[in-house]
């Protein structure tokens, strides 16, 4: 039996989980801590089946130390929830910046950490870059104005190679509307977003530099880059000057970026 199953029927009928390793469980507390949420919001994901526990023959709750790290890894899934849900959903606080000087402070800690990968030696400034360009991006376009939760979602493991920002702000279409209302759909707005100059006028023109992460993405092989916002996806391909722009399978609230390398 798939060990998911197994868990699952022991939960629906309130049974406890035998022989536990307790070196590999934590309490509700440390789960709370490692996740970045709250006890209160823990209890509810464990309600909702979201992140569920499992129980000690003494009736205590507990929470696998592999399910939390799993959790943790799926840095993508967590970002893409957030801003997909209609509704505002917690995010844990290690991927959560607020305001642009938190984002700041962490972009140099992630900076850090790949200058220590050593296949990245020569190559993780550019990532940083990269990464600061779009982060940055998301605060000078909706700095006063976010229409839902403020600030973004900066999530990473530099031994996997892989970067997620996301933000629940005005959108490419919205920013650029003011510029160009000739525009009609969110694939035009990501289209002209990494190819046209736009006009001067602030802050529209902060989106420029989407020009500069198509340049850096597409003068190396190592990298790859999707850029969602609204309907429409956009994907670059490492060493490719191309762009693939699609519909998105689901409505984005905002912008999610996703970069491999």
């Amino acid at each position: 039996m798939h060990r998911f199953h197994f868990y699952a029927i022991l939960k629906k009928y309130s049974l406890t989980v035998p022989y536990m390793d307790e070196s590999k469980l934590l309490s509700i507390g440390e789960a709370s801590k490692a996740l970045g949420v709250s006890v209160d919001t823990i209890r509810r994901w464990d309600r909702e089946g979201k992140f569920s526990s499992v129980r000690s023959a003494g009736g205590h709750r507990y929470f696998r130390k592999e399910d939390v790290d799993n959790f943790l890894f799926d840095i993508f899934g967590i970002a893409r929830k957030w801003v997909t849900d209609k509704d505002e959903t917690d995010i844990p606080s290690n991927f959560y910046c607020q305001t642009s000087s938190v984002f700041q402070a962490r972009l140099s800690r992630f900076e850090s950490e790949l200058g220590n990968i050593p296949r990245l030696k020569d190559f993780f400034p550019l990532i940083s870059s990269l990464a600061g360009e779009i982060g940055n991006n998301s605060f000078d376009h909706n700095i006063g104005n976010w229409p839902g939760m403020p600030g973004i979602f900066f999530g990473y493991d530099v031994n996997r190679g892989r970067v997620v920002l996301a933000d629940r702000g005005q959108g490419v279409y919205k920013t650029l509307k003011r510029v160009r209302p000739e525009l009609s759909t969110d694939q035009e707005a990501l289209h002209i977003a990494f190819t046209e100059i736009i006009s001067g006028r602030a802050p529209e023109s902060r989106g420029n530099g989407l020009k500069f992460v198509r340049r850096i993405v597409t003068g190396n092989a190592g990298l790859n880059f999707i850029f969602k916002a609204g309907d429409a996806t956009l994907i670059i391909k490492g060493g490719d000057d191309g762009l693939l722009i699609q519909e998105s399978e689901t409505k984005y609230h905002g912008c999610f970026v996703q970069l491999t390398f």
